[in-house]
């Protein structure tokens, strides 16, 4: 299996060349002060180097070791400890986080890009860092000054980590079914009792202390999701003076046993009265996870690109060095017994579905990203408005469209190893097996389809879609002539969106089941409408580069390969979802 080597040439290119990010930098006050284009590239290099160099050569290790749980202590594989130190000494858990508790203030273009890296390396390290910074952003945003000043250092250093302890075992997408409970206590704090389950990095030996925030009812809470708190409950009580004082009452009860990501610690997680302190004001917990949710379903989004990077990455060395057969043309290696498979058109054809997938995804990722910069950072009430509700739009289409692409870009690279591909050795068959959670997981596909289209389509009367779309068209409107082999099948695309949001909105009128039958072929049409406006966007930037640079006509040949022969996938997806939700209820429960 090749080494993992950081995509950097195509970082830069779509930050510094199809978004010019310096020019948006330099217009946001929070921004203009800590960051431009030279500042960004120096630390990617840095990211760079420490993912491909110290934590990518634990990948498979950690697959094979595993962690272990021995009466509620968790070990990490060799080399985990190590390798978190050095995350943690670089600052990288901080790269995103407030400056004032310590963070580097980085945007989230830059982050994103580092998170690519650090998951395309391991998936299993990434999640550590992940989850401590989901728990930062809940804390920054709704916890008092105290509690923040109290914990987000430690946490932004890599002394602590951070969980988030939402799912319980009959509570999962329905978080207002959760049984913990809160009571409070006379000196403000709370004791937490119940049971969570699926908790990522919720024991182990990587930091001092784990912080985790934990989703509770307190005793008069009204039943159901308005009556959920978020609590902080670290693992280790901090004393005043900021040292860590004694054992708080929770453990961990077990590990669970997975297909993938076998590294990171998936927790049962018993809390026995465990003293906590609330995070914001009772009752608007949701709210305070939902903060976190946002960047974090983005950065799972990321989780699935990097998979689908790291198995390109592997797929076009070995599809250059693997001899089989002779070209449909004739011998291109004549002075030896086959020809490299790369010679092949339906490898070519696997190849360049992930290279422009991975491609496409890196762009939209990043495009998401900018918005949350933008609705961050930005003072123009109007400007600020419109990215915000760009996140509300994209962020389910980025969770579950580049994860799902994510699975389909390393299952082609499986395939390309051919019976290699099902052999730990050569590693693809890993990647597989990690990539399926980030379909799972932060919410499944299916439920970030139906957030989609019910919460953001028709909860709007198509107003959010209907603002991307302008955005799409004027680009369209606005390019050159040069450009027309992109932006006809692109308008084309948005034609078709149209026209499936317009069938949407209509028939949700009369029939609630509607939304749930169409939701997944809908949320894919509207991916692939999305990845085409990127390639649009990123063929752009190429035709004003040098085209005798390699990198440039690469751009624009897998630019055409995408509109070409993956676009036209909406058709049948558009088709599909208009088969109505009719056919779905055929059956009685009991014939199935």
């Amino acid at each position: 299996m090749s080494d993992y080597k950081a995509p950097l040439r195509d970082m830069r290119f779509v930050l510094n060349e199809v978004f010019q990010v310096s020019r948006l930098w330099a217009g946001l006050p929070g921004l203009a002060e800590v960051i431009d284009e030279e500042t960004a590239a120096a630390i990617l290099e840095e990211a760079g180097k420490l993912s491909a160099e110290v934590i990518a050569p634990l990948n498979r290790a950690g697959d094979e070791q595993g962690c272990t749980w021995n009466n509620g202590q968790v070990t990490t594989a060799d080399g985990y400890v190590a390798a978190y130190q050095a995350f943690a000494e670089g600052g990288w858990g901080g790269v995103g986080g407030d400056p004032q508790y310590g963070g580097m203030g980085m945007p989230k273009a830059i982050s994103a890009q580092v998170e690519e890296m650090v998951n395309g390396a391991s998936l299993a390290f990434g999640l550590f860092p992940m989850l401590t910074a989901g728990a930062c952003l809940s804390l920054t945003a709704h916890a008092s000054e105290a509690l923040k000043a109290k914990y987000l250092p430690n946490m932004y250093a890599g002394t602590w980590s951070g969980s988030m302890c939402l799912t319980e075992a009959h509570a999962g997408t329905d978080l207002g079914m959760i049984r913990t409970r809160a009571e409070p206590q006379a000196d403000g704090s709370y004791k937490v009792s119940g049971s969570k389950i699926f908790i990522t990095g919720g024991e182990h030996d990587l930091s001092e202390n784990i912080i985790h925030l934990v989703l509770a009812r307190l005793p008069d809470a009204p039943a159901g999701p308005k009556g959920i708190s978020l609590f902080l409950v670290p693992k280790v009580l901090v004393n005043d003076d900021g040292s860590l004082g004694e054992r708080n009452a929770l453990s961990c009860g077990s590990l669970e046993h997975k297909m993938g990501i076998k590294a990171s610690p998936t927790c049962v997680m018993n809390f026995d009265g465990a003293t906590g302190w609330i995070v914001d004001a009772p009752n608007k917990g949701l709210a305070a996870m939902f903060t976190m949710m946002n960047y974090e379903r983005l950065g799972v989004g990321i989780q699935g690109l990097a998979q689908g990077e790291r198995s390109y990455q592997s797929a076009v060395e070995y599809a250059r060095e693997r001899l089989q057969s002779r070209a449909p043309t004739g011998a291109q290696n004549k002075d030896k017994a086959a020809d490299p498979i790369i010679v092949h058109p339906d490898v070519r054809r696997m190849l360049l579905t992930m290279k422009a997938l991975n491609e496409g995804g890196r762009a939209f990722s990043s495009y998401v990203a900018l918005q949350l910069d933008i609705a961050k950072f930005s003072e123009e009430v109007d400007i600020r408005s419109r990215a915000q509700d760009l996140v509300a739009l994209l962020t389910p289409v980025a969770k579950a469209f580049l994860t799902d692409m994510g699975l389909e870009t390393t299952l082609h690279g499986q395939m390309i190893f051919g019976g290699h591909g099902y052999i730990r050795e050569w590693g693809q068959e890993q990647l597989v097996r990690d990539v399926r959670i980030t379909q799972i997981y932060e919410g499944t596909n299916g439920i970030q389809s139906l957030d989609l289209v019910g919460r953001k389509i028709v909860g709007s009367g198509g107003v959010l879609y209907r603002r991307f779309a302008a955005e799409i068209r004027h680009f369209s409107a606005t390019a050159c002539a040069d450009l027309k082999e992109f932006t006809q099948p692109l308008n084309a695309a948005v034609d078709t969106l149209d026209e499936l949001t317009d069938w949407l909105l209509d028939r949700a009128q009369n029939d609630p089941n509607e939304i749930g039958a169409a939701s997944v072929e809908y949320l894919q049409v509207f991916g692939y409408t999305a990845y085409a406006y990127m390639w649009a966007r990123m063929a752009k930037a190429a035709l004003g580069g040098p085209i005798e640079d390699d990198f440039y006509s690469a751009k624009l040949a897998t630019a055409r390969f995408y509109f070409a022969r993956l676009l036209p996938r909406i058709h049948s997806l558009s088709a599909s979802a208009k088969a109505g939700s009719q056919c779905l209820f055929g059956l009685d429960a009991a014939q199935f």
